[in-house]
């Protein structure tokens, strides 16, 4: 990066640097942008084997169906107006 480049950035950021501070930031944000430039090394192709190799099915709970409340206990608090249901505030 350049120190025009970073005098721009902080002009348009209303930011004020003293010139050591300037030539700091320039190797910070060389740096950073170096760091930033190994992400494209990175293979990202999704795979559905390896992603999910740490899932075994062994682990999982039982998938069972319990019963329900009732329909008459779920809507004993709503009001029903104007097709809509309407419940108690419990948020102020």
């Amino acid at each position: 990066m350049e120190l025009d480049m970073v005098k721009y950035l902080a002009k348009l950021a209303k930011l004020e640097f003293t010139d050591e501070e300037l030539e700091q930031a320039v190797r910070d944000m060389t740096s950073i942008i170096e760091i930033m430039d190994t992400i494209k090394d990175i293979d990202i192709t999704y795979d559905p084997y390896k992603d999910n190799h740490n899932v075994y099915l062994e682990d999982l709970r039982e998938d069972v169906a319990l019963e329900s409340l009732p329909t008459e206990k779920l809507l004993a608090n709503a009001v029903n107006q104007d097709n809509c249901f309407v419940v108690p505030k419990v948020v102020e």
